[in-house]
């Protein structure tokens, strides 16, 4: 354990652009889908995990090419967000595909959080991106599906 400034940097660029849909929420009404609660309480522990273990779990030894993907993970994920404002607010541009990605706003945060881990080589944020998967992905799945 320890502090690290770098996955706290990653944490904050990921959480910032969500920050957003309290100054600009959606004009359209969020799609309403089933998520079985097992799912759900897994999607919530992969979140948490994802903003608070990488601050707080030290840096092993640097993989400095890692933080090309995580970089472009964080950035192509605030290109999206831009999509959403540009879109009207619409609530279907967070669940929009980008290219063959189904559900691009749940896949690249795992994207950046995974080589965020590689890059860092700490294990606990690797899991901690494991958790999020396999909660958000599905979660965002069968929203995604509800909005269709």
């Amino acid at each position: 354990m320890g502090f690290s400034p770098l996955g706290l940097v990653v944490s904050l660029a990921v959480l910032a652009p969500n920050l957003l849909m309290l100054a600009f929420p959606s004009r359209t009404p969020m799609p309403q889908a089933r998520i079985p609660a097992p799912l759900a309480w897994l999607e919530r522990a992969g979140q948490a995990l994802c903003l608070v273990v990488p601050a707080i779990t030290a840096a092993g030894e640097l993989h400095g090419w890692w933080a090309v993907p995580a970089a472009a993970a964080v950035a192509i994920y605030w290109a999206l967000w831009v999509r959403y404002l540009a879109s009207d607010r619409r609530a279907s541009a967070l669940y929009r595909p980008l290219w063959r990605l189904p559900v691009p706003m749940a896949v690249l945060p795992v994207i950046a959080f995974a080589a965020t881990a590689a890059w860092l080589s700490n294990w606990w944020i690797a899991l901690a991106a494991g958790l999020l998967a396999a909660g958000h992905i599905p979660a965002s799945v069968l929203t995604a599906r509800a909005a269709n």
